[in-house]
C-alpha cells in the first residue's frame, strides 16, 4: 500500500514545477461592492514581450498566490465581465485590488458587457443574484427555484441530472428545511452550483449548492421581522422574527418562527394485479386533509479573535406539537371486472415530533494552513399514532366493521466530527480531511389487534471518511484531482438481536477529476466523479406498517447501495448556459408494488429493491438576456434514460425521453415594482419505474413593492393558477401496476417585511455527519 507521501506524489508531482529563486507575490481581489472576487485569472507575464510566465485562479475569499522569477514582470488580472488590471509585480504584496465592471451604453438600456447572470467558474455554475431582479423572489426557496436547472419546493432542492442537493448557506450544512424558507432572497450575494462536488464532500451528494449571502455591514443591534399569510385549501399563516447583535469580535444572532398551516393531499389511485387466473383491480379516491403546527428557535454565538481566529456555537429547536391528520379512503375492488367488495375508511394519525441540533466550529489560519473544524450533535424523536376505522362491505354480503390503532415511535441520536486543512503548494492548493461519525436509529411499531406485526428494529452504525483533493491552474487551464475513502460499519438488530445478514461492513474509494478552460468568452469544465447511494434508514427497516386496507408499507434490510459513475460538461458563454450530463449506476434502488401475500392478492406491499443497471442522459441549455425593462429566462431540459423494468408484459426498455421547458420573466416596473410570470411544462415520458401519463405544467405570478429604501416590502403570489402542476403518473412493478392522479389546486399569497439595521450573522461553521443526517 502506498504511503501518503507516495499517493501525494503521484497526484501532483508531475506537474509540479518550483523555481530556483522564486519569490512569493500576494493579492486579494474584490468587486464594485468591496465583496471578495473568486475564480479570477491571475496570470504572470514577462516584460516587454508579455511572455506567459505562470497562473492561477483566485480563492475563495478573492486571495491569490504567485511565485515569481524576475524583477521585470507583471501580474496581468481579468475576469467576466470586469475590466482586466495590469499591476507591476515589484513587491511581495500587491494588496487589495478592485476590479470594475466593464459596461456599455446601447441607447436607454445599460448591458453589462460579459457579464452573464450564471456562467461557469471553476467547477461551479455561478448565478449572480446581487443587483440582479432575483433580489426580489421571495424567500431562498423562492429564488432557488428561478435558478437555471434547480427546483426548490418547501425546502426540498433538486438539480437537474443530478438529484437531490445538499445545501450550504455561508459555508454552514442546511440543517432544516425550513431554513430556506427563512431565508431572504434580498441578502444573497450569489448562488453556486456544483454537478460534481469533488472529494471533499460525502460520496452520497451528488449536486451541492452554495448561497453566498451580502457582506455583512455595521454594529449594533438590528432584527428583521416576516409575516406571511396564504390560501390554498385552507389559511396559512406564518411569522419569523430573527435579531442580531454585534460588537466588535463579538456576534450574537438568533432567531423564532412559528407556522400554522392547514393543507390536503388529495388524489385517486387505481391498482391493478395480473395474476395467472385473474385480475384485481382496486379503484381507490382518497382525500386527505391535515392541520400542523410547527415552531423553531435559533441561538448562535461567535466570536473573531482576529482575521485568522473564529469559533462559535449554534443551538436550533424545531418542534411540532401537533400534526392532526384525516384519510378518508373510498375503495371499490373488482375482480376480472366484476365487483367484489366495497370498503369505506376514515384514518385519525396524530404525529408529534421535535429535533434538538448543535454545532461548534472553529475556523482558524496557522501560517499557510487553514484550519476548519465542526463538531455535531443531533437528537429527535417522532411519535405517530394512528387511529382507523372501516367498513367492508363484499359483493353479496353484510358489512364488516373494524377499527386499527397502530403506533409508531422513532428515536435518532448523532453525533460527528469534521476537520478540514489547507496549504498552499507547488502554485495550487492541497485540501486533506476526515469525517467521523455515530447514528443510533430505534424505531418500535406496535398494532393491538394483530392484522400486521408488531416489530423492533435498531441500526447503529459508525463512519469514517478521508479524503485528499489538489487544484492548480495551468495559465488558463485548472484543474482539480482528489479520492476520498469511506468505511461504514453497520450493526442492524432485530427485536434487541443482532441479525448477521443484514448488518454490514463497506469500504469504498471514490475519485474525482474536474477540469475547467476558458476559449475567449466562452468558459468550459468537464468532471467525472464517483458517487454512492446509501439507502435511508427506512427503507432499510424489516417492519411492515398499516397505511390502509390495501396498502401496506415496508422496507427491505438487504437493500445495496447504489453506485454510479458521473461525467458532466459544463460551458457558459455570455447569457447563454449548458449543462450536459451523464450517468452510469448499478444497483439503482426503486420503490415498487408487491402483493402482500398469496391470500390476499388485493394487498400491496410498497418497499424497495435493487435494479442491475440504469443509464440516463441529461442535457439542460438557459439563456438569460436582459432587454430592457424586461428580464427573461428560457430553459430547455432534455433527459432520456435506458433502464429495464418488470412489466406485465414482461421486461421493457423505459427509455422514452423527457421534455421540461421553463420560460421566466421578470418586469422590473417604475416605482419600485416588480412583475414575475413564470411558466413551465412538461411532456409525457419515463423517469425509473414511472412512466408520464400526460404532460403537466404551471403559471405563477408574483408582484413585489418596496418601500422606505427596501426596508419595508410586500409581496404577493399566486400559484399553479390553471391547476395543472400535478403530474399524473403509472408505477410498473412486476405484474403490479399502480396510477396515481394527483389534485392540483392554485394558492395565493402575501408576505410583509420589515427589516432595522440589517446586520448578517457572523456564523461560519459548516456542520458535520451531514450524509447520515440525510439517511434519518
Amino acid at each position: 500500500m502506498r504511503t501518503l507521501k507516495e499517493t501525494l506524489i503521484l497526484l501532483v508531482g508531475a506537474t509540479a514545477s518550483i523555481g530556483v529563486s522564486a519569490q512569493n507575490i500576494t493579492g486579494k481581489l474584490v468587486d464594485e461592492n468591496n465583496l471578495p472576487m473568486p475564480y479570477a485569472n491571475v496570470v504572470l507575464m514577462s516584460l516587454p514581450d508579455s511572455t506567459f510566465v505562470s497562473g492561477t485562479m483566485s480563492n475563495e475569499d478573492g486571495s491569490f498566490k504567485l511565485e515569481t522569477t524576475s524583477e521585470n514582470q507583471i501580474v496581468k488580472i481579468s475576469s467576466i465581465g470586469y475590466k482586466t488590471i495590469y499591476k507591476p509585480a515589484s513587491t511581495s504584496d500587491i494588496g487589495i485590488v478592485q476590479l470594475v465592471s466593464d459596461a456599455q451604453q446601447l441607447g436607454e438600456v445599460v448591458v453589462k458587457a460579459d457579464l452573464p447572470k450564471t456562467r461557469v467558474k471553476g467547477n461551479a455554475m455561478v448565478t449572480t443574484i446581487a443587483g440582479s431582479v432575483l433580489e426580489k423572489a421571495g424567500t431562498g426557496n423562492d429564488l432557488l427555484d428561478k435558478i437555471p436547472g434547480v427546483s426548490a419546493d418547501d425546502g426540498s432542492v433538486n438539480v437537474f441530472g443530478s438529484g437531490e442537493a445538499e445545501i450550504y448557506i455561508n459555508g454552514r450544512k442546511m440543517r432544516d428545511n425550513s431554513e430556506l424558507d427563512q431565508l431572504s432572497s434580498e441578502n444573497i450575494k450569489s448562488v453556486e452550483v456544483l454537478r460534481s462536488p469533488g472529494a471533499r464532500y460525502d460520496a452520497s451528494v451528488k449536486a451541492v449548492v452554495r448561497i453566498i449571502t451580502k457582506k455583512p455591514e455595521g454594529e449594533g443591534f438590528s432584527f428583521s421581522n416576516r409575516a406571511y399569510a396564504g390560501y390554498q385549501y385552507d389559511l396559512a399563516v406564518l411569522e419569523q422574527f430573527s435579531f442580531n447583535y454585534r460588537k466588535g469580535g463579538f456576534d450574537l444572532g438568533g432567531m423564532l418562527f412559528g407556522l400554522d398551516n392547514k393543507f390536503e393531499d388529495n388524489k385517486s389511485i387505481t391498482q391493478k394485479t395480473y395474476l395467472e387466473n385473474n385480475t384485481w383491480e382496486q379503484d381507490s379516491k382518497i382525500k386527505h386533509p391535515f392541520h400542523s403546527r410547527n415552531i423553531a428557535a435559533m441561538l448562535s454565538l461567535n466570536y473573531q479573535f482576529n482575521e485568522n481566529h473564529i469559533m462559535g456555537v449554534r443551538y436550533d429547536f424545531d418542534k411540532s406539537p401537533q400534526i392532526k391528520q384525516k384519510i378518508y379512503l373510498l375503495t371499490s375492488v373488482y375482480k376480472n371486472n366484476e365487483p367484489e367488495e366495497e370498503s369505506e375508511s376514515t384514518g385519525y394519525p396524530n404525529l408529534i415530533k421535535s429535533q434538538h441540533k448543535v454545532n461548534t466550529y472553529y475556523n482558524g489560519k496557522i501560517n499557510n494552513w487553514s484550519i476548519d473544524f465542526n463538531a455535531d450533535g443531533l437528537w429527535s424523536d417522532n411519535n405517530l399514532t394512528t387511529t382507523t376505522e372501516e367498513i367492508i362491505t363484499p359483493t353479496n354480503s353484510d358489512a364488516n366493521y373494524r377499527t386499527i390503532n397502530t403506533i409508531d415511535n422513532r428515536d435518532n441520536k448523532l453525533y460527528a466530527a469534521k476537520l478540514i486543512v489547507e496549504h498552499p503548494l507547488w502554485n495550487g492548493n492541497l485540501s486533506l480531511g476526515s469525517e467521523y461519525s455515530y447514528s443510533s436509529i430505534k424505531n418500535r411499531y406496535t398494532n393491538e389487534e394483530g392484522i400486521i406485526n408488531n416489530n423492533s428494529n435498531d441500526i447503529n452504525e459508525n463512519s469514517v471518511s478521508a479524503f485528499i483533493e489538489y487544484a492548480r491552474a495551468f495559465g488558463k487551464l485548472r484543474t482539480q484531482i482528489g479520492v476520498r475513502y469511506e468505511h461504514l460499519n453497520s450493526d442492524y438488530y432485530k427485536d434487541e438481536i443482532r441479525v448477521d445478514e443484514q448488518s454490514r461492513v463497506y469500504d469504498n474509494v471514490f475519485p474525482s477529476i474536474a477540469l475547467s478552460y476558458p476559449i475567449g468568452n466562452v468558459q468550459m469544465m468537464l468532471s467525472y466523479a464517483g458517487n454512492i447511494d446509501r439507502p435511508n434508514y427506512n427503507t432499510l427497516s424489516s417492519g411492515v406498517t398499516y397505511a390502509n386496507r390495501y396498502t401496506y408499507e415496508g422496507g427491505n434490510p438487504l437493500l445495496r447501495p447504489a453506485i454510479s459513475n458521473v461525467l458532466s460538461f459544463n460551458t457558459s458563454w455570455k447569457w447563454i448556459y449548458m449543462n450536459v450530463n451523464y450517468t452510469h449506476a448499478k444497483d439503482v434502488q426503486v420503490k415498487v408494488s408487491r402483493s402482500y401475500s398469496e391470500t390476499e392478492p388485493t394487498i400491496s406491499l410498497l418497499t424497495y429493491e435493487n435494479a442491475p443497471y440504469s443509464d440516463k442522459l441529461d442535457v439542460m441549455l438557459s439563456m438569460s438576456p436582459t432587454i430592457g425593462l424586461w428580464s427573461p429566462q428560457f430553459s430547455i431540459m432534455y433527459s432520456q434514460q435506458w433502464f429495464m423494468v418488470d412489466t406485465p408484459e414482461g421486461k421493457v426498455n423505459f427509455n422514452n425521453p423527457m421534455g421540461i421547458f421553463k420560460w421566466n420573466n421578470t418586469f422590473s416596473l417604475p416605482k419600485g415594482f416588480q412583475l414575475s410570470l413564470d411558466m413551465m411544462a412538461s411532456t409525457r415520458g419515463e423517469t425509473e419505474t414511472l412512466r408520464m401519463l400526460k404532460p403537466y405544467g404551471s403559471v405563477d405570478l408574483s408582484l413585489y413593492k418596496g418601500f422606505m429604501n427596501d426596508r419595508l416590502s410586500l409581496l404577493l403570489n399566486a400559484y399553479d393558477l390553471f391547476n395543472t402542476s400535478a403530474p399524473d403518473v403509472m408505477m410498473f412493478s412486476g405484474n403490479r401496476t399502480l396510477s396515481s392522479f394527483q389534485e392540483s389546486r392554485r394558492s395565493f399569497g402575501i408576505t410583509l417585511r420589515y427589516k432595522f439595521n440589517a446586520t448578517k450573522s457572523k456564523y461560519k461553521g459548516t456542520g458535520a455527519g451531514e450524509s447520515q443526517k440525510n439517511r434519518m
